[in-house]
Formats: C-alpha cells, structure tokens, sequence
C-alpha cells in the first residue's frame, strides 16, 4: 500500500515538474494577455478567448483549476484555461463510452470519411493552427505549420486504412471448417500527449483510433492547453455536423491527477501515453497492474555515425537540422554524433561553422531556424547538462551559454572530449547539446549506438553496402528507426514510428500500428455436419 501510495505522488509530482514541465502560473491580469492584443487577434479565429473551458464531451466545460498559458518566446501569458476536476473527468468517460455505442455501429468505410472531413477542417485552418503551436510551444512557423499538416497525412492514411484493415482466412485443418480473424475496436482510447508535438502526437493516435472504431480521450500537456483546446473545437465541429455524439473526442485538459485516474481507470481500454521514460515507467506499472493495454512512446538517446567514406555534404546538413531543429526537443533529435578519426576534425569544424549561422529569432518569424526552449526549467536542465560535460572532462566547441534576451533562449551547443560511456552522454537531456564522439572501427560504433538504456531512432552515414545490410541486421541498430545517409529525426508517417527498449515499444503512425487500437479475435466456424477435433484427436 505504500509503495503504490509512493508511486502515485512521484507520479504527482512528475507529471506536474518533469514531464511536461509546467511553467502555466494562476494568475494573468487581463489586460496583458497576448490574446487581446491586435497582434495576436489571429487567436480568436481558432474559438479561443481571454478564459477557455478545458472539458469537452460534447458540451464545453471546466471546473478545476484555472492555468495561463505562457508564450515562450517571451514568457508573456497568452490566455487561460480551467481544466477539469476529477468529477468532469467521471463524466466525460461515462460519455465517452456511451458514445462508443454509437461510433462502433459505424461502418469503417463510413468512419473514415468521418476522419476524412477531419483532415479537411485542420486544412482549413493550418496556418492559423500553426501559428498557434508556434506561440504556445515555441517551435518555428514551418514546424508549427508542418505538425499540422502531419495530422492530416495521418488522417488520409486513415481513410484509405478504413477499407482495408482486417484479417487472413487461414487454412483449416478440419474438413467443413474456417479459420479466421476478426479485428474489433478495444473501445475507449486514452491519449495522454507531450508539448513538444501537441498536434502531431494526438493526430497519429486519433485517426487511426476512430477508423478502427474507438473512441478517444485527449489528456494534453497542461503547458499547451490552448493547443488542445482549439484542436478540439475543430473535430467536435466535425461531430457535430454529422450529428455525431462529440464525446468521440473528448478531452479534459488537467495535470498529474487526471493522468494517474487515467492510468488507473479499467474503462481506458488503451492508453497512449509519450513523455519522458520516467513518468512513462511508472504510467506503464500503473496500467499493468489492471492488465491494460498500454502504447508507450518515450525518451531517445539518439545517435548519427559517420564513416570514413560518408558523403559529408550530406552529413553536415542532416547533422544540424537533427540536432538544433526544434531546439532539440524532439524525441528523434540527434544527441550522439559518432564520428570515425579520420573525419572527426573536419566535420566538428564545419558543423561548428553552421552552427554559428543558424538564425535565432521569434518563432513565428518566417526567417527563423531556431526558437526557444519550452520552459524556464529546460534552459536550467541546459545550464546544469553543460557543466556536468565540462566536469566529465567535455570541451565546449560553441554555444553553452543562455541568450540575452526575452524568452527561454539558450545557445546551440557542441561538446567534444567526452568518453562514449559518460554518465552525461547516457543521459538524455531534453535541449539542443550535441556530444560529439570519436571511434576507430565499425564494431564499436555500432556497440556504442546500442549501450545506452533507450533505443528510438538511429542512423549511419556510408558508401559501403555491405555496412549498410550490417547495419540493418540482427547485430546492426538496435532502434526502433533504423536510417542510412538521412538524419536521426524527420520521419514520414507511412512507417511505425516508435522504439525498444526504455523508449516503450509502441508503434504509431503507418504500416500495422492501426492494430495497436484493435483486439484480435481467432475465429473457427463448423459448416459441416462433423464434429473433428484439431490434432486428430478421438474423443468418442
């Protein structure tokens, strides 16, 4: 009882602190909210106000605690949101499975062109969208723009799955017999999702849910909450057009006590939850001990190797983008650049160059390649990765300081000098520093891709084919991403996208990730007038 009671805290506590790393304060007078200023008037064609409900489940609502919304590139507050109450949370899963009732009579096909119309609402408004990550989070305009418009890839993808999902009609070995599988829908689908994708993430989760016929539970990070909300005012109007019960997708915006109900709650057939491996552990106890379904997308520690005979005009630009891109809070940014001696030198010094040219400015600036830091606390994290680097005997080759400036900016950073099992380089440190190793040969850079805890997402860099199908093997990358000659980060959504080991196991996305959402049944069918047992047993 207590160690279930200490979980639950250090759950508590992790939601709120680590995971999504809360920097939303109480309190925001009106008149200096970025929603009433002429600038920022853009954000009340997404349905937002100066205070928004939190709750929706076919009707908006929002009786917890009222968080503000803060922008990151200058720490100004945005808006507000109440979130929900533990109560609104009860209801909202009594709605949400009442409304399964009805979504999974819904033929496939017909949910798709649901899901459909969905796709077509986010074009609508993927500019404005975008904008909106942008500000919240603090990604850059066209990653803003393109996170939305990987939702609507997903949901084309899901269109076309929705008439095509299902499974084989085996062979039996009984006369007047047929095997097969049935797919059916778990039922209600939890989604619990971090700030650094608050479109993507739910997107991948949501089409393929509905056209497999669940319905959907939509916990976002309580540092974008108006993210969440405005997403949901366009799929509930969806619903409602198609006179469709909104509760299909639902939301409840809230911290560590709605997620710790989530992952407790047997009626959350599945839960989706992406954040950091260590929430993510005990979120994944937490639905085990119900013997739940759990879809676990979490850390990376992800690395690119570099090979002698690498095409480096390849690998300076892929190298930068994978690491400085998104200000290195992408689950799939590249952490470990593993280099071989004989280009060590030259590519540190023309990575270092690029560096020193990539533009940093306001997100929502056209021009901009880089942008700030989510939090107040990640540019602390940064701070304090930096100087473990230095005390484990690592060489600053640019960056490490914070930017003078409003906003939660701090300096593209490389380190050279550190051995490739420093506690700091096994570390993974939600902010753009880049460890640059040195090896000698092919087995060790390959043991070195593999000796860390997580195993998302992972690349080679090489001419040599034979390296590749190594490289590709059962003794190659031991990731869930296995790339050559393109960066860690950037994956299409036709592919499974997730990892092994402490990132999860979970698949999302393309490929078979749809039966993740599903349960399988075997089937077997007697037609004929017999009664043959299997294995030819006589039972008489």
């Amino acid at each position: 009882m207590q160690r279930s009671l200490t979980a639950t805290i250090a759950l508590h506590r992790a939601f709120r602190h680590k995971t999504f790393s809360i920097h939303c304060k109480h309190t925001a007078a009106m008149s200096t909210l970025l929603i009433n200023q002429p600038k920022y008037a853009w954000l009340k064609e997404l349905g937002l106000a100066e205070d928004n409900n939190g709750v929706y489940h076919g009707t908006w609502g929002g009786k917890g605690e009222v968080i503000t919304s803060y922008c990151p590139a200058n720490n100004e507050p945005i808006a507000r949101v109440r979130q929900a109450t533990l109560s609104e949370y009860e209801e909202t899963v009594q709605k949400s499975r009442e409304a399964w009732k009805v979504w999974a009579d819904i033929p496939a096909p017909k949910r798709g062109e649901i899901v459909r119309q969905i796709g077509d609402a986010l074009r609508k408004k993927i500019d404005v969208l975008g904008r909106l990550v942008s500000l919240e989070m603090g990604k850059i305009y066209v990653e803003g723009v393109g996170e939305v418009q990987e939702y609507i890839d997903v949901c084309d993808y899901a269109v076309g799955l929705s008439r095509m999902i299902g499974g084989p009609i085996l062979p039996s070995e009984r006369p007047g017999h047929a095997l097969l599988e049935q797919w059916n829908p778990v039922g209600l689908v939890g989604i619990i999702t971090a700030f650094n994708f608050p479109v993507a993430v739910y997107g991948w989760n949501n089409a393929l849910a509905l056209i497999c016929g669940n319905v959907c539970l939509w916990k976002g990070a309580p540092s974008t909450p108006l993210t969440s909300v405005a997403v949901t005012k366009i799929v509930a109007e969806v619903l409602e057009h198609n006179s469709l019960p909104g509760a299909i997708c639902s939301m409840t915006c809230g911290g560590a006590d709605v997620g710790t109900a989530m992952a407790k709650d047997e009626r959350v057939n599945l839960l989706s939850f992406t954040g950091s491996t260590h929430v993510g552990k005990m979120v994944g106890m937490m639905v085990q001990e119900r013997f739940g379904r759990q879809l676990l997308e979490l850390g990376g520690n992800n690395a690119i190797i570099v090979f002698e005979d690498a095409d480096l005009n390849l690998v300076v630009p892929s190298a930068v983008f994978a690491s400085v891109g998104t200000a290195g809070q992408r689950c799939t940014t590249t952490r470990r650049l593993i280099l071989h001696e004989s280009v060590h030198d030259t590519v540190v010094a023309r990575i270092a160059k690029a560096y020193n040219q990539v533009r940093i400015g306001d997100p929502w600036d056209p021009s901009t390649l880089y942008g700030p830091l989510h939090t107040k606390q990640a540019v602390e994290q940064y701070l304090a990765a930096v100087e473990k680097a230095k005390e484990q005997g690592g060489t600053v080759v640019c960056g490490g300081k914070v930017i003078d400036r409003p906003g939660n900016y701090v300096e593209p950073t490389i380190i050279t000098g550190l051995a490739h099992d420093a506690p700091i380089v096994h570390t993974e440190t939600f902010v753009p520093i880049l460890y640059v190793l040195k090896f000698k040969d092919e087995e060790e850079a390959f043991a070195w891709n593999n000796e860390v805890k997580q195993g998302l997402s992972s690349s080679i860099f090489t001419k040599d084919m034979g390296r590749v199908f190594r490289w590709l093997g059962p003794k190659g990358s031991d990731c869930g991403i296995v790339n050559v000659n393109i960066p860690t980060s950037g994956a299409e959504i036709g592919g499974a996208f997730g990892g092994e080991k402490h990132t999860g196991g979970g698949r999302e996305s393309g490929s078979d990730s749809w039966k993740q959402y599903m349960r399988r049944s075997t089937c077997t069918i007697n037609y004929s007038k017999e009664l043959p047992l299997a294995q030819g047993i006589k039972f008489e």
